[in-house]
């Protein structure tokens, strides 16, 4: 028995990125700032992953910034904008941010920046009222993400950073689209939005490779120096096979619509099977993105779950990968019971998870629910 449904922390490398980062790292392993043969070569690898990026997304390929993945990608952003120009405005984000962005701003109001954390309902969408009455004249930096890591929760992005550039048009705003990328449409200018995050291994590229959209006309500050790459927002040399790898796999995705009429098929053969338990609550709310579940098993910790389905070959998460060992704030910004916070685990799938896998683990829940119960 085995059942891979921790999509959501980290994704298999599909064949097509594993075998181009093969090429780049044995046969055209040039730096792309070397001036000969192979480094021209390099040059056009990067670049024209750079155009692969930008067609999926929408928008020119100047305005991709290759990054080692997410959370320099959101640190980017967050500090990016916020340290240009000697500007010291309020930063606006919400409660239920991914750590990179939660903790960066949280760094910014250490140091004495206006922040404000805007609250979220109990599915976890944030309150858009309150994020509008907290923009100012003095508001520098909007950051709400697309689809939250822990319940697949779908913000309304696009509606808030629309308001809130009718209200103040020199508010820059950022979305974090980590978890969305690759499973629903992101488009920066239907987001309204100035800067966007994406990575690679959330879609079946590699570890250690992400981007950063930037607007054009946005400019941020500049916090590596080193040889220019990336014109100077990101210097160092790229990581080429990562990037190439990244690509490959954006090339590689499927299309959005089918597979997320595969995985909603899933996702409702896991709820179904879920409802028929006893003392089990589903915490995604009904709308949420399918490919991410939050259930809690009442009376059964989250970890004593994991290590039983662990056992069985099936590997589940407590929440984000990212803040393993600490409850989840998202939950409890959701005003969400503790008992029912520290019994939750988060399923979640990609385009190659089978009904197989959703069987299994279902089986398996029902083994661990009569076995831990009684233990305890």
């Amino acid at each position: 028995m085995s059942a891979y449904l921790d999509n959501s922390a980290t994704t298999r490398v599909c064949r097509q990125a594993a075998d181009k980062m093969y090429e780049v790292l044995t046969r055209r392993y040039g730096n792309p700032s070397s001036l000969h043969g192979l480094g021209f070569e390099a040059h056009e690898i990067l670049e024209d992953s750079r155009a692969t990026l930008a067609r999926a997304l929408g928008c020119g390929a100047g305005e991709v910034y290759f990054t080692s993945g997410g959370t320099e990608s959101n640190n980017m952003a967050i500090f990016g904008v916020t340290e240009h120009g000697g500007r010291h405005g309020g930063v606006i984000t919400s409660c239920v941010e991914h750590p990179s962005v939660e903790r960066a701003v949280r760094a910014l109001g250490d140091a004495g920046r206006s922040v404000f954390f805007a609250p979220v309902d109990r599915g976890g969408r944030v309150d858009v009222q309150a994020v509008l009455d907290a923009v100012d004249e003095s508001t520098e930096l909007v950051s709400i993400m697309l689809v939250n890591n822990e319940t697949g929760t779908v913000e309304p992005a696009a509606d808030l950073f629309r308001a809130v550039k009718q209200k103040n048009p020199r508010v820059i705003t950022h979305c974090d689209c980590v978890q969305a990328f690759g499973k629903t449409e992101v488009r920066p200018a239907r987001l309204h939005a100035d800067l966007v995050t994406v990575s690679a291994h959330k879609i079946h590229g590699p570890k250690g490779v992400g981007a950063l959209y930037v607007r054009s006309g946005v400019r941020l500050r500049q916090r590596v120096f080193g040889g220019g790459q990336e014109k100077g927002v990101r210097c160092g040399t790229e990581n080429l096979p990562g990037i190439a790898g990244f690509a490959a796999a954006v090339q590689a995705l499927p299309d959005l619509k089918r597979s997320a009429d595969h995985v909603e098929g899933l996702r409702d053969r896991l709820v179904s099977g879920l409802s028929a338990m006893a003392d089990v609550r589903i915490n995604s709310p009904a709308d949420a993105l399918p490919y991410i579940v939050n259930a809690s098993f009442l009376g059964i910790p989250a970890q004593p779950m994991i290590n039983f389905l662990s056992a069985r070959g099936i590997c589940v998460s407590g929440g984000s990968a990212c803040s393993s060992g600490h409850r989840s704030h998202v939950l409890t910004a959701c005003g969400l019971e503790p008992q029912v916070i520290d019994s939750a685990i988060r399923i979640s799938f990609s385009h190659e998870t089978t009904a197989q896998e959703i069987d299994e683990l279902l089986a398996a829940l029902t083994d661990a629910l009569k076995t831990i119960r009684r233990k305890r």
